[in-house]
């Protein structure tokens, strides 16, 4: 889908990288005072005279993002048309410097208004530099790593002449059949939250125009991950108490960070395309929240409102959503535009002109708060040297250790002793697959670039122990085609008939003959994703029964998930399961560390992780009901609960909670409540644990969840200290939407508190909210 980038890519050296990352203060919400920010005033002027000068064609133009058509000539020579004659706003899917300037060249010499282009693309997690899965960085439970690995994505984007990433992607899942889960933080709305706001942080420093920065686009606006069944692209059928107290509050999060853009989803919403819902994208977006930004849609969603049976025809698609509250049309291919007939929408009265050129401003100042009209153009010698530091390397390393979650170790078969190895069989198809070791959404993959499993382990081991390898089994082909696959691709991976049964005895036999076996399983990196969803939670293919043939042999084994989903391993108990998710350009080596103990696991789980795929959706923050206490008896066959709880995570240390100190035990509504806990580490080991506080209310306008995550902390703990965490219950935590009164509510109700290492936390404190 892109042209491969010409550059070997370098990036900030490793004091400027610091100085970037410290310089990443607070955002600031769009069109607020930021120093070195222009004002609202001057920026909207300077918007306005633009507008002022143009035709009802060229402002449709400058609304509207086409594809770089690449392999399609004639598709490609349509759009340079456009852009030539001061119709096109923006491109998409063009990363190569030296391309983008040929292109913002037409754009800005050519043109009668020389208008600079608006270069967006899926900077997902890094351009050159690949940070661990966005699920992963969730996993961390540390907003820093999540904001320091975006801060590296943008200056590497920006140096190469992007100016705007579709991300972060704050869809709450809580289906993990979804695909797209593996672009999100989870679950839970707070910590998706937390998440939200640090990725825009990171993305675009301290105001829109930051150097070193690009606009954040956070997406699918609203409710994309409660498609149906997880069925990608499917509607969504969410009540108002879901879609404030869940799916929205990382959106909010999102503005409140100072995001510039906002996308919206492809699907329906409770009947309505989310792209042409005018309550969304207006009464909640802009009247709502104060958003300033401009909104994109996603790949044809406003041509797509035709297809929906929602518009009557183009031509009433662009309208109804220009009208709904959307500023640009990401339009591909070229001939399904639908904003491409707003002119003719304009003289026949159906959209007036303030509609299409408040439409233009917010796009046009967009372009202004970056500063594309006075430095349009990429200096490619610093493309070439931002794009390759090897600092960016080490930002992704330690994000990659800080998102691991050991989520099994009997015996304490981790950490492995290098003094006490002789031999290693590492097993399995992603050991050594450099193209899934960095996962989905990457475009300009370069294998020398990334660390496989396997090549980690032998960085580490040296030559002073043997080292053995097996793939075992092979992957299976997709029935269907991915999103990111070449007919070519698909078709060789159809045509494939490989028996593994060769390979996999031979597996086995390494296994047997090693100290300790490490099998990297799970899924490939087009197994997940977008048009990626699936409806079983099983490993692919034969990896199953490799799994159980290994752990049959007697040795110890060490199960490494490369996954962004819980995965079914139907009963198998290995020594130890680690998931590693898909870690990045420099996953190897963050393994090796793990396994070997350089670095305790200290990550916890960002979604719950059921037992099998009938018991989905299981989300932790349910309701209480009638018959609480049967609530681990819903099914006759297995216990209702998770296998392992939304927020678990083992550590090579152990840690107390004790101390649990409420600052008041009474408060008027509107008052904050101060809490504190002790956290010890009662092992031998340097260690992370994250201190997570949940409250329940026990009664009021509605009834709440057992338990919502309120608060977290990831602390760093010596043997034997002992540390205090501080948190701080709001009270927009203690509030909440209520059906019945269709707003936000803070009751006088009795608060349940819990701390500890995961939602199963027993350490419990109580206080009132006074009437």
């Amino acid at each position: 889908m892109t042209s491969k980038s010409k550059f070997r890519r370098k990036a900030l050296t490793g004091a400027a990288l610091a100085a970037t990352l410290a310089a990443s203060g607070p955002a600031m919400a769009q069109g607020k005072a930021a120093a070195g920010a222009p004002s609202e005033e001057a920026v909207r002027a300077r918007a306005d005279a633009l507008i002022a000068q143009m035709t009802p064609e060229e402002k449709a133009g400058q609304i509207t993002q086409y594809f770089d058509f690449t392999d399609s000539p004639d598709e490609a020579r349509r759009v340079t048309d456009e852009m030539a004659a001061g119709r096109a706003g923006s491109l998409l899917f063009v990363h190569d410097p030296a391309e983008l300037n040929r292109l913002q060249h037409i754009a800005v010499e050519k043109t009668r208004l020389k208008i600079p282009l608006l270069f967006g693309f899926d900077v997902i997690h890094g351009l050159r530099t690949i940070m661990p899965v966005p699920i992963a960085v969730a996993a961390s439970w540390d907003p820093k790593v999540a904001e320091d690995g975006q801060a590296v994505a943008a200056a590497e984007a920006r140096a190469a002449g992007l100016h705007w990433a579709f991300a972060p992607m704050v869809d709450i899942a809580r289906d993990p059949r979804w695909g797209r889960i593996v672009e999100g933080a989870g679950e839970d709305p707070y910590l998706g939250s937390a998440m939200a706001a640090a990725q825009v942080r990171g993305f675009q420093g301290a105001y829109i125009g930051s150097a070193g920065r690009i606009i954040a686009g956070p997406k699918h606006f609203a409710g994309y991950g409660a498609s149906i069944g997880g069925r990608d692209y499917d509607e969504v059928n969410l009540s108002d108490s879901e879609l404030w107290n869940v799916y929205l509050k990382p959106f909010k999060a999102a503005v409140d960070a100072g995001a510039g853009n906002i996308m919206s989803a492809y699907m329906g919403v409770n009947g309505v395309p989310a792209t042409g819902n005018r309550w969304l994208l207006t009464d909640v977006l802009r009247k709502t929240w104060g958003f300033k930004g401009f909104v994109v849609t996603d790949a044809g969603a406003a041509f797509d409102l035709k297809t929906h049976g929602f518009a009557a025809s183009t031509e009433d698609a662009g309208v109804r959503a220009l009208s709904a509250g959307v500023d640009m049309e990401m339009a591909p291919p070229f001939g399904q535009s639908a904003f491409k007939t707003l002119p003719q929408s304009l003289a026949a009265g159906r959209i007036t002109t303030a509609q299409l050129d408040d439409a233009v401003r917010h796009v046009l100042e967009a372009k202004i708060r970056m500063g594309l009209f006075e430095k349009p153009y990429v200096d490619l010698k610093q493309a070439a040297r931002v794009l390759a530091d090897p600092a960016h390397r080490e930002v992704a390393r330690v994000a990659a250790e800080r998102s691991a979650v050991l989520l099994r170790n009997e015996g304490a078969t981790l950490p492995l002793s290098r003094s006490a190895l002789k031999s290693v069989a590492v097993i399995g198809p992603l050991a050594d697959s450099a193209r899934d070791t960095v996962g989905p959404w990457v475009f300009d993959q370069d294998d020398k670039e990334t660390v496989t499993v396997l090549a980690g382990i032998k960085a580490e081991l040296g030559s002073g122990v043997k080292v053995s390898y097996s793939p075992g089994v092979t992957l299976p082909a997709r029935v269907n085609k991915s999103i990111f696959q070449s007919d070519e691709q698909f078709a060789a991976g159809k045509a494939q008939n490989v028996d593994d049964t060769p390979e996999l005895a031979r597996a086995v036999a390494l296994a047997k003959d090693a100290d300790v076996a490490v099998l990297v399983l799970g899924e490939g990196q087009i197994m997940i994703g977008e048009n990626a969803s699936r409806s079983s939670l099983d490993l692919p293919g034969r990896q199953q029964e490799l799994l159980d043939a290994v752990i049959a042999t007697g040795k110890p084994v060490v199960v490494l998930l490369m996954s962004a989903r819980p995965l079914d391993l139907k009963g198998a108990k290995p020594a130890a399961l680690m998931d590693i998710w898909y870690p990045g350009t420099r996953g190897g080596t963050a393994v090796a560390n793990l396994l070997f103990g350089k670095v305790s696991p200290g990550g916890k789980l960002p979604y719950s992780w059921p037992r099998d795929i009938g018991q989905l959706p299981l989300p932790y923050a349910h309701l209480t009901t009638h018959q609480p206490k049967t609530v681990e008896e819903r099914y006759w066959n297995e216990p209702s609960t998770p296998l392992y709880p939304f927020g678990y995570g083992l550590s090579y240390s152990t840690f107390a909670f004790s101390n649990l100190r409420l600052d008041k035990t009474r408060v008027a509504r509107g008052e904050a409540v101060p809490v504190s806990v002790e956290v010890r580490n009662t092992g031998s080991r340097k260690a992370d644990e994250v201190a997570q506080l949940y409250i329940h209310q026990r009664y009021g306008t509605a009834a709440r969840p057992v338990r919502e995550l309120k608060g977290f902390e990831r602390v760093t703990l010596e043997p034997g200290q002992t540390r205090t965490v501080h948190f701080t219950l709001r009270p927009e935590d203690l509030s909440y939407w209520a059906a019945s009164t269709r707003s936000f509510v803070q009751d006088a109700s009795t608060f349940d508190v819990y701390v500890g290492d995961s939602s199963a936390a027993a350490l419990s404190a109580s206080f009132e909210v006074a009437g």
